[in-house]
């Protein structure tokens, strides 16, 4: 019998295959896949949560499924011949971006818990012909990456949907290099978020039940050893979690806001 956090892990992986499924063929839904159903614009999803028209048009347009509330590669300043990691990949749109900014020395590790998002990465990549990316099928609470092998982590608004948040940072950490940095896009609680939201699967799978409260994020850095914190809402979240479940007011409840810290 599955428990509450597997059946939460199945329902989630299971609404991300179908995104997978469907690819950037316009039927996409942002970040909130879970819960608003309408066919949207990817490209305009995207260019909403941060992405340039430079950015979206330089990688693989079926990397692109409309997914995330930011643009992490855009805070994480990334030099060339640095190895980064993506939690939560997807079908690779960052990594690509993140590839294009380390160049040939550089490396790109992308990691999700989907077969069909990994798979779909995978066909990307091998369209490309490059050889400095790596798309690897794992959970991010278990990240099959070697000890203190990473010099940057990124991540666009998937560690709200871990049920074990604390485990994704201490994780993080430990595949980090001495100084490597974290600079990830996520959604976070600004106030209690009610009671049936928080039930909702599809509210979690759509980014937002399950995203814990700011000070309670700023915590679990901490404690997994991460300092010089720091967090900021997005200038624009309000329109971005607007469009995810339109006159609602959830935007009242949670927030899309960039999170850097560093291992020391």
């Amino acid at each position: 019998m599955l428990t509450e956090k597997e059946e939460i892990r199945d329902y989630i992986r299971k609404k991300y295959a179908k995104v997978a499924l469907k690819g950037s063929n316009g039927n996409s839904c942002g970040c909130n896949c879970g819960c608003n159903d309408k066919p949207q614009d990817v490209k305009h999803i995207a260019a909403t949560v941060g992405y340039t028209e430079n950015d979206i048009t330089n990688v693989p347009q079926e990397a692109n499924m409309g997914l995330g509330c930011g643009n992490p590669v855009a805070i994480a300043s990334l030099r060339e011949g640095e190895t980064v990691l993506d939690l939560g990949c997807g079908g690779g749109f960052d990594c690509f971006l993140a590839r294009n900014r380390v160049k040939e020395k550089g490396y790109v590790i992308g990691v999700d818990m989907t077969p069909e998002m990994i798979q779909l990465a995978r066909r990307n990549l091998e369209a490309n012909g490059y050889t400095n990316m790596d798309f690897r099928l794992g959970e991010i609470e278990h990240l099959p990456v070697a000890d203190q092998s990473v010099d940057v982590i990124i991540s666009n608004c998937v560690v709200n949907l871990s049920v074990e948040k604390e485990q994704v940072f201490k994780e993080a950490y430990r595949v980090l290099k001495s100084s490597g940095r974290l600079a990830i896009s996520d959604v976070v609680a600004t106030a209690e978020l009610p009671e049936q939201i928080k039930l909702d699967l599809k509210m979690i799978a759509g980014c937002i039940a399950g995203a814990e409260y700011i000070n309670d994020i700023k915590v679990m850095l901490e404690n997994a050893g991460f300092k010089k914190v720091q967090m900021m809402p997005k200038d624009n979240s309000n329109e971005i979690v607007k469009t995810w479940v339109p006159d609602k007011g959830i935007e009242e409840f949670v927030a899309s806001y960039i999170i850097e810290a560093r291992k020391q």
